[in-house]
């Protein structure tokens, strides 16, 4: 069963805990990583792009001007793609691009990476952001005492001092247990927990 360090805001230890073996110590399953990271950025997309093909322009229905004998080029809509005012050709439609994964290869996927980033020695646990106020040069110091300065910072439940702290400092974020995702836990370096985080999240995920 792996262990790690519960440091405070100064980078000194604190104490230690032991992390449980089905959340940070699996062999990560880079496939089913990948798997949730598609289907959460596909989620992202809004799909409302759209444009008007050539039966959906308004007007044109009468032939601008008769077949032969006009020395111009035949034309039978003045809303063919090749006019002004006419349709698109394989005009883009509005879609859902939305995708769905089961629990189940959800909470392997978070697993992974919690496994991962333990292995990685990029894990770091917080007795606590006991900040007297926010303050942003609080929380950098805080960052620099534990060599994580591109983070991810994860709170048990939503932490105004902890969020208005860090809100301003370039490549950190701050989270919370609920809105935890791999996506996330990828695009920062260091993940960041509080001894409670730590705690919620073993009960979420064992």
């Amino acid at each position: 069963m792996p262990k790690i360090d519960i440091l405070d805001i100064k980078g000194n230890v604190v104490g230690n805990t032991e992390l449980s073996e089905r959340v940070f110590g699996i062999e990560p399953n880079e496939p089913v990583v990948h798997q949730v990271i598609v289907v959460q950025l596909a989620n992202k997309r809004q799909g409302t792009k759209g444009s008007k093909t050539r039966s959906e322009v308004r007007g044109g229905g009468r032939k601008p001007w008769r077949q032969k004998g006009t020395g111009r080029a035949r034309a039978g809509s003045s809303r063919s793609p090749l006019w002004i005012g006419g349709g698109v050709i394989f005009a883009p439609k509005s879609r859902d691009y939305s995708k769905k994964v089961n629990k189940k290869v959800k909470n392997l996927a978070m697993r992974s990476v919690f496994s991962a980033k333990t292995a990685d020695q990029e894990l770091r646990v917080v007795d606590a952001f006991d900040f007297a106020a926010p303050k942003t040069k609080d929380m950098v110091a805080a960052l620099d005492a534990l060599n994580a300065k591109n983070a991810l910072i994860v709170t048990p439940e939503k932490d105004a001092t902890v969020y208005l702290s860090a809100r301003n400092i370039n490549k950190v974020q701050a989270t919370t247990v609920s809105e935890l995702n791999v996506y996330d836990m990828l695009k920062y370096d260091v993940l960041v927990l509080t001894k409670d985080a730590l705690a919620k999240i073993e009960e979420v995920y064992a």
